[in-house]
């Protein structure tokens, strides 16, 4: 699947926006086709560089220079944050005393698309005598790169969708599309956990979103929460709680487990339908007793997926016993929420588009239960 994309002498500028906008178009589609076209390629080598990689008692090493270098980066990146030791060595600082980090266990990931790259290459004759082995991702087993590496995860020949066909992007984001599969096949044969993952990124939203409900929740003494034999007038005059306001309130029978909970709502639904004289009546007439609660330390990201799957605005969170610790509060993970609401959208897309011939054409998606 290749992209008629004839590189210039020189790269004059488009005009058009129209124009600007299918050149911008090609160079996505190109760099598309070539993922899936070597996707389609993998075989059994793929797979004994995942085995090999998934047993390795040292680090996955990965070196690359310039452009490749910076896709090996991420690489390691990726491989450590999803369960496999790894460091970049920079090819030029490896000579001047980097290959010192280098040991026996080692399995080394060198990336040069042409693999006659001279400053990686002038490393291999060290590196093969202190690894246990190479991989390769180049272009061709034949380069000196390949003929050097134990296995070699070949791009095939490609062409550089820069307008000058020089710069590297085809390349480089094959590199990036082969290096991910690598990576992630690796981890899903390490059985790497949701768990492992969260420890390994504490912050930002997605820190946030693999830490236990507990560490977000509002926890009880900032909740409204009142006996479900309490009279509705008596639970809206002495429930109310400093700081933020929850939309609802959390309703125990004797036993302190929550049978009920009472919304904003429901209260205007109340009025609404001029039912004044329940206002005197005990809570329990009126409560929700069908609702949706979360088990404390479960991770932020079910909360959010309740939350966003049934449209509720508050999630009480419940100890083993039913009893309730806390209470998540939409208003709290809005943002949270409204991406999770994208990725269920997402989801939703069976099928990818990708470029052949110059055009879109549709891809089956493979599903997670069919990975």
């Amino acid at each position: 699947m290749e992209v008629n994309y004839q590189p210039n002498d020189v790269a004059e500028p488009i005009q058009a926006p129209a124009d600007r906008l299918m050149a911008a178009r090609q160079i996505m589609q190109g760099e598309a086709a070539a993922i899936v076209r070597i996707a389609e390629q993998l075989d059994s080598v793929f797979l004994a560089v995942v085995d090999t990689l998934a047993d390795c008692a040292g680090q996955v090493i990965i070196s690359g220079m310039g452009k490749a270098g910076l896709i090996g980066q991420k690489l390691s990146a990726t491989f450590a944050s999803t369960g496999t030791r790894s460091l970049f060595l920079h090819p030029a600082e490896a000579v001047h005393g980097d290959l010192g980090r280098v040991d026996r266990d080692d399995i080394l990931l060198l990336l040069s698309y042409s693999g006659e790259t001279e400053e990686l290459n002038r490393l291999l004759p060290a590196l093969k005598s202190q690894t246990r082995l190479i991989v390769a991702i180049t272009s061709s087993a034949n380069s000196s790169l390949g003929r050097a590496a134990d296995y070699v995860l070949p791009l095939g020949a490609l062409r550089e969708v820069c307008p000058l066909g020089l710069a590297p992007s085809t390349s480089t984001a094959a590199m990036l599309a082969l290096g991910d599969a690598l990576a992630l096949s690796v981890s899903q044969s390490r059985g790497f956990t949701r768990e492992a993952f969260a420890r390994n990124h504490p912050a930002g939203n997605l820190g946030r979103q693999l830490s236990p409900v507990d560490d977000v929740m509002r926890p009880l003494d900032q909740c409204r929460v009142a006996s479900c034999q309490t009279t509705l007038c008596d639970v809206l005059v002495k429930v109310s709680r400093p700081g933020r306001r929850s939309g609802a309130v959390m309703l125990l029978d004797a036993q302190q487990r929550l049978v009920g909970i009472f919304t904003d709502s429901d209260l205007a639904r109340l009025l609404e339908q001029r039912r004044h004289a329940q206002l005197d009546h005990p809570i329990a007439e009126v409560m929700t007793t069908t609702f949706r609660t979360i088990a404390s330390g479960q991770p932020l990201s079910a909360a959010i997926e309740l939350l966003s799957q049934y449209k509720i605005s508050e999630l009480p969170v419940v100890d083993q016993l039913g009893v309730p610790v806390g209470m998540i509060d939409i208003t709290d993970v809005v943002g949270l929420v409204t991406h999770a609401e994208q990725l269920q959208a997402a989801q939703q897309v069976t099928t990818c588009c990708v470029a052949e011939d110059g055009q879109l054409i549709s891809v089956p998606m493979i599903s997670p239960t069919e990975r």
